[in-house]
């Protein structure tokens, strides 16, 4: 059941593309302009407040859920009909790439990074480097709302990301596409050099095999395989991790691997080849840490220094992708 509390916009902290900050009678609140409409100080709203009360550590602030004083009758996006979060109250009708006509149904070796966690977005892009077009599609199994990440945003800022698409569930992006393959297939025909998948921050997560969000790295190594393209696996890879399941080689990478046969590898030269992997390409990251400067990196509250290894694996695989560019 949703668990809702209706409130007043007390605050309003920050004002990014596609993301508000603001406070509900004090309590830390987000909200998304292009899904509830304009918010401002005193606004009468309706919260929803489960993840806060629930504990998670990814949600530490309520989700506004509608806005009573500046949010009804707020009318679609012209021409659009397709659903995000269909039949549910949150449904809202969102012009999708696929509606537009997408006619190349082969990706011609289009290098696609496929990434388990939010937090190899940056350094992957950041391996692949400047003065290529890069897409990201946020895929579901962490958050839906593109405009929710902050990386994004940084990448953006950059130049090391051009556009972002929200696949299937997940809303708000530059472009919406109805699945993956649909996704791929746009980012082909638009010419891009690569297309880096990834969940949106936050995780589903059960310390079950399959029971996790990062499972939606194999699908998208399968579609791309499928689909003509070349597809590279984001290693999940921690020496800072206190939990066994992902210290090493995360047992998300080892269910990934398991369930999309063997993708392509970017691995750093100067680590060992963890046990499971299988055949990788060993990659110079030298200079890393430097490329990535001034970019979120955040794994689990841990950065670059308390935990290089994972961050340098996410880089090595952006490394692999650029040297596959003519």
């Amino acid at each position: 059941m949703l668990s809702l509390r209706r409130g007043t916009v007390t605050a309003v902290s920050e004002r990014l593309e596609g993301l508000v900050r603001l406070e509900v009678d004090g309590r830390p609140c987000v909200a998304y302009p292009r899904l509830t409409g304009p918010v401002a100080l005193g606004d009468d709203v309706v919260v929803n407040v489960q993840a806060v009360e629930l504990g998670l550590g990814s949600g530490g602030f309520d989700v506004l859920h509608a806005n009573l004083t500046r949010g009804l009758d707020l009318r679609p996006d012209p021409g659009a009909h397709v659903m995000k979060l269909p039949y549910t109250s949150l449904q809202h009708a969102v012009l999708h790439a696929e509606e537009r006509g997408v006619e190349q149904e082969n990706l011609d070796g289009l290098p696609v990074i496929c990434c388990s966690l939010h937090s190899q977005l940056a350094p992957v892009c950041a391996g692949i480097g400047d003065g290529c077009k890069v897409a990201y599609l946020q895929l579901p199994g962490g958050a839906l709302a593109v405009s929710f990440s902050d990386t994004v945003r940084a990448l953006r800022r950059r130049g090391l990301l051009d556009c972002s698409v929200a696949v299937g569930a997940c809303f708000d992006g530059d472009v919406a596409c109805v699945s993956t393959a649909g996704a791929l297939a746009w980012a082909a025909e638009e010419g891009f050099d690569a297309a880096v998948c990834g969940i949106g921050p936050g995780i589903v997560g059960t310390a079950s095999a399959f029971g996790h969000g990062g499972l939606a790295a194999a699908e998208a190594i399968w579609t791309a395989r499928i689909l003509g393209g070349r597809p590279i696996l984001a290693v999940r890879y921690s020496e800072g991790d206190p939990r066994d399941r992902h210290r090493g080689l995360s047992h998300h990478t080892r269910a990934v691997i398991s369930l999309a046969g063997e993708p392509e590898i970017g691995w750093p030269s100067d680590l060992d080849t963890p046990e499971g992997l299988g055949e990788v390409s060993r990659v110079d990251v030298s200079g890393w840490q430097e490329a990535c400067a001034g970019l979120p990196l955040s794994h689990m509250g841990r950065g670059p220094v308390e935990d290089p290894s994972f961050f340098a694996a996410a880089f090595a695989t952006g490394r692999l992708a650029r040297s596959l560019l003519p």
